[in-house]
């Protein structure tokens, strides 16, 4: 095994899935599952050989609401913001050395859920890393720049690329999701933005069943992204899937990624509606 490359891409596991919680908009006139000073937080486990569901990460996704911005009409509705934080823990993150952290902030139109920005701290033991991406719709490009904190002399990286209808980042995804209505049988294309890099990823809807959470006992249905293969967002062999609360709210109760790392369960803490952070 080389922990190095799996401190390297544990983090990138963790991220996408961040990402792949998505699908396409409902209308815009439908009521959202979700509202400014909602928290929602989950634990990751990961099993591998003789390890069996060892704490590794904590994932935390708030909804907050932005002041007008992006030269809209002060007349019109704020921006909502959607952040995500995950962060290492555990004895595996300690016995492996495995540190790392990434807080991503989504600037997104409170009508189509449209991303206009992304702003991203990404941090990887002593490496750092800060990013700003900016969706320009009037002309379907999206401009992504990172820049080394430690290091300001460092030339900066900049990529840009061209993306078709509504555009997301790894964030607003989750939120995407919840707005859709999940018919078992069908098949989505997910069309989404990381690095400066746009991908489109097939999403199947599979079985609904009954299960038990911190929600209570309730009816979830299945998604499955298509993250793994060459057009994926990670050239390897793996599978992904995410279970949701089959009602108006559509809530990831449960995620579980398997890849030659192991098998990564990330399971829904805690559900809350707060003030303004």
């Amino acid at each position: 095994m080389n922990w190095l490359t799996l401190r390297r891409s544990a983090a990138a596991i963790f991220l996408l899935i961040m990402t792949v919680i998505a699908a396409v908009p409902a209308a815009a006139q439908k009521a959202k599952p979700f509202a400014p000073g909602e928290q929602i937080t989950y634990k990751a486990e990961v099993s591998r050989s003789i390890l069996k569901k060892v704490d590794v990460a904590t994932f935390k996704f708030y909804v907050e609401q932005e002041q007008n911005s992006h030269g809209r009409d002060p007349r019109s509705a704020a921006s909502l913001k959607f952040v995500g934080d995950v962060a290492s823990e555990g004895f595996f993150t300690r016995l492996f050395n495995l540190k790392f952290h990434q807080h991503i902030e989504s600037t997104v139109d409170p009508e189509s859920l449209a991303v206009q920005k992304t702003v991203k701290l990404d941090e990887q033991g002593k490496r750092i890393r800060t990013s700003e991406a900016t969706f320009d719709r009037e002309t379907s490009k999206v401009m992504w720049v990172e820049r080394d904190p430690n290091d300001p002399n460092r030339p900066e990286r900049k990529v840009s690329a061209n993306f078709s209808g509504i555009i997301q980042d790894v964030v607003s995804a989750v939120y995407y999701l919840r707005t859709k209505k999940l018919t078992p049988g069908e098949s989505l294309e997910l069309e989404i933005s990381d690095s400066g890099k746009v991908f489109k990823i097939p999403v199947r809807v599979f079985e609904k069943k009954q299960t038990k959470t911190v929600l209570g006992k309730g009816n979830v249905i299945r998604v499955s992204p298509e993250l793994f293969g060459e057009r994926g967002m990670l050239n390897a062999k793996g599978q992904f899937s995410i279970w949701l609360t089959d009602d108006d709210r559509h809530i990831p109760v449960k995620a579980q990624l398997k890849s030659e790392y192991g098998t990564f369960d990330i399971t829904l803490k805690q559900v809350s509606q707060v003030g303004q952070r």
